[in-house]
């Protein structure tokens, strides 16, 4: 597929939240008020088992002080690391809720994971829209085009918006490298393609991460980067990188991490579209913990 990068830039304001290392972003038409919001946290106490929606609110204060309207409420995929807030956000300021098409195939995995019985649905049906590879729509303004970038996922999704490109987890910044990819569906190949794929784009394209760590060495967090960048100093995918080098050196990586703190609240509440279970019998809701399943 060829990239077309005409129309006007986005504005991009960026929301980090620290406990999860995630950063959220209010995407803004600079010729109207039109805004989308990508990757939200619901955010969550797992030893109280409480939520609350601090991080949520900033975004909404701000867009409500701005006067923008919300077309679209966008994830990258189904998060590991922390819970998602789209449905509040929906809820609050409206926006079609959207992800990747292949989310049906994780709701499949998952489903069984977690014995979420036959009320829950694996159609991604909790979505108002699921995006294939090449799909097109607008904020305002900016022209939006989808991208499948599976590897990290069979389910991730990268927006290229006007000049910029928010890759999820696909890719972090240069010092930090690459995302995982032992997670069930997850796939070492995939992504050394979804990445030089992103990295075919134009060099002064702008990149917007889904998460930093902050690599060794570095005092500060940062989420923005560019092409030209990743493809001269990532330390994992620069350009000069082979294929059958990357993939050994992830699954010897991937090999010695841990699970996501998260990763049990959050899969469960994120694969029903950032909705929690259903409520049991007594009114209250549960998060489930299977047990050697990971």
């Amino acid at each position: 597929m060829s990239f077309t990068q005409a129309g006007p830039a986005p504005l991009v304001k960026a929301f980090f939240d620290p406990d999860t290392f995630t950063i959220s972003y209010v995407v803004r038409d600079p010729n109207s008020s039109a805004c989308a919001i990508l990757d939200s946290v619901l955010d969550y106490d797992p030893a109280a088992g409480r939520i609350n929606y601090a991080s949520a609110d900033a975004i909404i204060a701000y867009i409500r002080a701005e006067g923008l309207n919300v077309e679209w409420v966008l994830e990258t995929h189904i998060h590991a690391d922390h819970l998602s807030a789209a449905p509040y956000l929906k809820q609050e300021l409206g926006g079609t809720m959207a992800i990747g098409a292949n989310i049906t195939i994780v709701q499949d995995h998952f489903g069984k994971v977690f014995n979420a019985g036959t009320e829950f649905s694996r159609t991604g049906c909790q979505f108002d829209r699921l995006f294939n590879d090449g799909d097109q729509f607008e904020i305002g303004s900016l022209h939006v085009c989808a991208l499948h970038t599976p590897g990290h996922t069979p389910a991730c999704m990268s927006y290229l918006i006007g000049d910029a490109v928010f890759v999820g987890d696909t890719l972090f910044m240069p010092d930090y490298g690459s995302a995982r990819c032992d997670f069930p569906g997850g796939d070492a190949h995939a992504l050394y393609h979804s990445v030089r794929r992103l990295l075919s784009l134009p060099g002064e394209t702008r990149m917007f991460m889904c998460h930093d760590y902050k690599a060794p060495g570095r005092d500060d967090y940062r989420w923005e980067t560019t092409v030209a960048e990743e493809r001269a100093h990532n330390v994992h995918l620069k350009d000069g990188v082979g294929e059958h080098e990357f993939v050994t050196m992830r699954h010897a990586r991937d090999s010695k991490l841990g699970m996501p703190r998260l990763i049990l609240p959050s899969i469960q509440v994120n694969m029903r579209g950032g909705e929690l279970p259903p409520a049991e019998d007594n009114g209250i809701r549960y998060l489930k913990v299977p047990l050697n399943m990971f």
